[in-house]
């Protein structure tokens, strides 16, 4: 295989990629805050980081890939507090919804999902350190806090200065604080917060920040230094930054190898938000559009970029996947192991390789699908069916796609299609068919209209026959 180059954000540039331990990949993603349904800015890092670890392992590495929960913070135990429910049962609760909506995308489940509450005596661990070093301080309210200006990297990640810092908006301005900079590390608990989010510890009663978290669970897994951490362009400042402030600070040597951020994802050219009002949930989107659609239209665009939603790129994305899957209908093909050595399959990997440049490997896909219709050579099909599947695309029957089935033959009722069961579509195409034959254009017309208004597209093949699917 060719050598697999990453943008790295640390080194602001594409990097040939070295794993720590030749052949294997250790990986460690942000996941989610569960307090709420997901939306498509979570959505992004599920599928890109997805898409990432698929890739890998199909350039044969062995890959370990983490991907924590975070079950503890400020916003889960407001919202427990709102609903009047324990943080265990708001917690599982959206978390058993993020796997659902991680599923329909055609995501799978990391090798390792560390809950933050697993990792308190880690976290602990790595505070006792830090103040060991010098680098930690209990302030006045009771917090443990991190010295920023005593740690020299400070800023490395995001290329900031302590004085460009010290002026920023997202400066925490807690009085308790010997620097305005400075994070916490350890919460002491409030009377007014509920039993199960305090923990003992040596400095009293409380709970962990939010930024030792990931420092915990990802040394615990993967080691106290790894080769590839993930996440949101949004936290790369402050959560990574001070990720590595931590780690490096308490263990006195380099954290992660490569840093990888996904791009934002904008509403009608305008950042996605909940401040702003303008953002959707993933199960809001499922609702108009197949959740493979979804997957197409963030892999279609390069993973560092900006990602515009709209309905009629979403409509777009549709139509391109479509003509995908129709050059692979009535198309016969078994699977086998791909032909690196093939053209189309070098210039898909030569993509990939280039920092996981989904678009450019995207439109060999579309190359072979012409080259399919021309064709209709078996094995030109297995070569489209094997490359969309190391990013995971084409993984359903065309059929199935085509009529709006999931791979497991249930319907997907989307684009705002009346819910038309299979028998009823073809029951409706056997009274056109009838129509037709009875010189009645007129109703033959009509249930055509219906059908179309329903999300229902009609084939009239030779014959007679006519073959359907869901837009």
């Amino acid at each position: 295989m060719i050598t697999q180059k990453i943008y790295n954000t640390l080194a602001r540039e594409k990097q040939a990629f070295t794993p720590i331990v030749p052949g294997k990949v250790s990986m460690y993603v942000c996941g989610m805050t569960v307090y709420d349904y997901c939306h498509l800015g979570h959505a992004r890092v599920m599928v890109v980081f997805d898409m990432v670890q698929r890739w890998l392992r199909a350039s044969g590495y062995v890959v370990t890939y983490v991907r924590n929960i975070t079950d503890i913070d400020d916003k889960i135990i407001k919202r427990s507090v709102e609903n009047g429910e324990t943080i265990a049962q708001l917690t599982n609760r959206f978390i058993q919804a993020m796997d659902e909506d991680a599923a329909a995308l055609g995501v799978q489940k990391p090798d390792h999902e560390p809950r933050a509450t697993q990792y308190v005596p880690q976290m602990l661990g790595i505070i006792e350190k830090l103040e060991m070093n010098g680098l930690a301080y209990r302030a006045a309210d009771g917090d443990v806090n991190f010295s920023v200006r005593d740690f020299a990297g400070y800023g490395k990640l995001s290329g900031k200065s302590l004085d460009d810092l010290r002026a920023g908006e997202r400066v925490d301005l807690n009085a308790g604080k010997r620097d305005p900079l400075d994070f916490v590390l350890w919460k002491a608990s409030k009377e007014t917060e509920p039993e199960e989010v305090k923990w003992d510890s040596r400095w009293g009663r409380g709970r962990p920040g939010w930024h030792i978290e990931c420092s915990a669970m990802s040394e615990q897994i993967l080691g106290e230094q790894f080769d590839i951490h993930g996440g949101g362009q949004d936290l790369q400042f402050p959560h990574h930054e001070n990720e590595i402030a931590q780690s490096e600070g308490a263990h006195q040597h380099r954290f992660v190898n490569y840093w990888m951020h996904n791009g934002f994802v904008r509403i009608d050219n305008e950042k996605m938000s909940k401040s702003l009002g303008n953002f959707f949930t993933i199960r809001e989107v499922l609702k108009k559009y197949d959740p493979e659609v979804i997957r197409f239209f963030i892999l279609r665009a390069h993973y560092r970029s900006p990602l515009n939603y709209s309905d009629a790129h979403l409509d777009d994305a549709k139509g391109a996947l479509t003509r995908l899957y129709t050059a692979l209908k009535n198309v016969a093909s078994d699977k086998f192991p791909l032909d690196w050595q093939e053209p189309y399959a070098m210039r898909f990997a030569e993509a990939m390789a280039d920092d996981f440049n989904t678009p450019l490997a995207i439109a060999v896909l579309f190359e072979l699908a012409n080259e399919l219709n021309r064709s209709k050579n078996p094995t030109v099909a297995r070569q489209l069916l094997g490359l969309s599947g190391t990013i995971g695309l084409l993984q359903r029957e065309a059929e199935n796609f085509l009529k709006g089935r999931t791979a497991a033959g249930d319907d997907v009722h989307d684009s705002g299609a009346l819910s038309l069961s299979e028998n009823e579509i073809e029951s409706m195409i056997n009274a056109r068919v009838e129509a037709k034959k009875n010189r009645n254009f007129a109703e033959a017309d009509r249930i055509r209209t219906v059908l179309s208004s329903a999300g229902i597209v009609l084939e009239d093949k030779a014959g007679g026959v006519t073959e359907w699917r869901r837009s």
